[in-house]
C-alpha cells in the first residue's frame, strides 16, 4: 500500500490553507474530556487512595491494594540485574550523559554590591517535584532519565515518579534509581496527577508536576494548576526537517517515521526547495515503511497532520519552521551553522546528518522533554531551572535610600496608595522626612 501523505507547494495560492492545518494540529474538543477528568481529579480529592485504587481498576482494569502503590526500594535494587548487560550499560551511559549535560549549567544565586546596595537572587530548589513517566505501549525508560536527572542536579530533595502499570518494566525501574527517584508509586492517568497535586494516605503531595502524558494526563495537569506548578502542555510528538537537494532522502525518511510510529495523532513535515528530494523521501518512506513493526500507527500519522512541503527557497523553509514552532527541528543542510542562525522557534535544533532526533531521545544529554503543538512560542525544553526558585535579594542602605524613597513614595501617592509612601517616608532622617499635614 502506497504511504499517503500531502504535498504541498507553498508557490500554489492554496498553500496557505493547507499549512494552517498543520499549525493547528493542537486543535480538538475539550469539552467532554473536562468533564471526565474533573470528576476523577474531585473523587481522588476527597477520597484519597479509595479514589486511586478505584481509577486504577476502572481504566486499567486491575485491582490494587494501597500497600501496593508504591513500589519497594529493593525492586529498583534488584532491576539492573534483570537486564541485558548491554542494555543496562546503554542505560548507565544515557545518564550520565544527561548528568554531565545539565551540571554544565546549573543555576547559581548571585548578587552585586554597590554605594549603598546589594541586589542579587538566590536560587533555590524546589522542596518536592513529580515526574510524570507514561506507560501504554513502550517502557520509557528515557523519560524516567530525562526527567529524573536534572532534578537530582538541580537538587531537589523528594524526586516522586508516577507511572501506570501492574509490573513495571524493569528498564524503568533501573533508569529510576539511577535518575535517583526517592518515591516511585505504580499509578498512572488524571489520578496519577490528583493524587500528586493533593496527596493521599500513600502518595506524597508535590510542589511541581512534570512530564508528558496522554490527553487525560495534560488535561489533568491544567485543572490541578495553582494547587501545584506544571510544566508545558505536552502532545503528540512532531519533527520538522529543513533540508536542501544534498541531504540523504533514507535519512530524511528514516527521521519522519521515528516519529509517525510515537502516535496516530504525530505531525512530520519536511520543508525543502527540492521538489527531486520531496520525491525521493516519498519513495524512500514507501520503502521504508514496509517492514516498520508500527506501520498502522506510523501510516496514520503520515496521512493526518504530516506533509512534504517544497518551499520557494531555503529561506522560506525556515521561516516555516518558526510558523509551525516544532517539538524537534531537523537541519539537513550543507551549511547548517548559516541556517541556525535563521532559527527563532523550536524545543530542540538536531544540526546536520548525524544529529537525528533519535539521538536527543536517549543518549546525546539535553532532555527531551520539549514543547510540541506549537507552544515552543512561549515553552523550553525540561532543564535544571524548571526544578528551581529565584528568590529577589533587595538590600538597600545610606546613602541611596533617601533617593529610592523619595521617588517611591511619590510613586506610591500617584497610584493611591498612602501606606506605602509612609513606610518610606518614616525611614527617612528626621531633618528631611516629610510631615503628612493630615497625621
Amino acid at each position: 500500500m502506497p504511504v499517503e501523505i500531502p504535498l504541498l507547494d507553498a508557490r500554489l495560492p492554496d498553500f496557505e490553507r493547507a499549512f494552517a492545518h498543520l499549525e493547528k494540529r493542537r486543535a480538538f474538543e475539550r469539552e467532554d474530556l473536562q468533564e471526565k477528568v474533573a470528576a476523577i481529579v474531585a473523587d481522588v480529592r476527597q477520597r484519597g487512595d479509595d479514589g486511586v485504587l478505584d481509577a486504577i481498576e476502572r481504566f486499567d482494569g486491575y485491582r490494587l491494594r494501597a500497600d501496593e502503590l508504591a513500589v519497594p526500594a529493593e525492586e529498583l535494587d534488584a532491576a539492573e540485574a534483570r537486564l541485558l548487560p548491554e542494555d543496562a550499560a546503554a542505560l548507565a551511559l544515557s545518564a550520565q550523559r544527561i548528568r554531565e549535560f545539565h551540571e554544565l549549567h546549573v543555576p547559581q544565586s548571585w548578587d552585586e554590591a554597590k554605594v549603598g546596595q546589594k541586589l542579587g537572587q538566590l536560587v533555590r530548589p524546589l522542596e518536592s517535584v513529580g515526574l510524570y513517566v507514561p506507560g501504554g505501549t513502550a517502557p520509557l525508560a528515557s523519560t524516567t532519565l530525562m526527567l529524573g536527572v536534572p532534578a537530582c542536579v538541580a537538587g531537589v530533595r523528594e524526586r516522586v515518579m508516577v507511572s501506570p502499570g501492574r509490573a513495571l518494566h524493569p528498564a524503568v525501574l533501573a533508569a529510576a534509581k539511577l535518575a535517583g527517584v526517592t518515591h516511585l508509586y505504580r499509578v498512572g492517568g488524571a489520578q496519577a496527577i490528583a493524587a500528586l497535586a493533593f496527596g493521599t494516605r500513600s502518595i506524597r503531595a508535590v510542589d511541581k508536576i512534570v512530564g508528558p502524558g496522554n490527553a487525560y494526563v495534560q488535561e489533568a495537569k491544567r485543572q490541578v494548576f495553582g494547587q501545584v506548578a506544571i510544566d508545558a502542555e505536552a502532545g503528540p510528538s512532531e519533527v520538522f526537517i529543513v533540508a536542501d537537494d544534498a541531504a540523504n532522502a533514507e535519512y530524511v525518511a528514516a527521521d519522519l517515521l521515528a516519529q509517525a510510529e510515537h502516535d496516530e495523532r504525530a505531525s512530520v513535515v519536511l520543508a525543502t526547495p527540492s521538489e527531486t528530494l520531496a520525491a525521493s523521501v516519498h519513495a524512500a518512506l514507501d520503502r521504508q515503511i514496509q517492514s516498520l513493526p508500527r506501520a498502522a500507527i506510523a501510516r496514520a500519522a503520515l496521512r493526518g497532520h504530516s506533509a512534504l512541503v517544497v518551499t520557494r527557497d531555503l529561506e522560506e523553509a525556515c521561516e516555516l519552521a518558526n510558523r509551525y514552532g516544532a517539538e524537534h527541528l531537523e537541519l539537513m543542510v550543507t551549511d547548517p551553522e548559516h541556517w541556525l542562525g535563521r532559527v527563532r522557534v523550536a524545543g530542540a535544533v538536531f544540526v546536520g546528518a548525524l544529529s537525528p532526533v533519535p539521538v536527543g531521545d536517549y543518549a546525546a544529554g539535553p532532555s527531551h522533554v520539549l514543547p510540541t503543538g506549537g507552544t515552543a512560542r512561549f515553552f523550553s525544553v525540561v532543564g535544571v531551572e524548571d526544578f528551581q526558585r529565584r528568590i529577589s535579594r533587595i538590600e538597600i542602605g545610606d546613602p541611596l535610600f533617601e533617593l529610592l524613597a523619595q521617588a517611591g513614595s511619590r510613586l506610591a501617592r500617584l497610584e493611591g496608595l498612602e501606606g506605602h509612601a509612609r513606610a518610606l517616608e518614616i525611614r527617612l532622617a528626621p531633618a528631611r522626612r516629610r510631615l503628612d499635614p493630615k497625621a
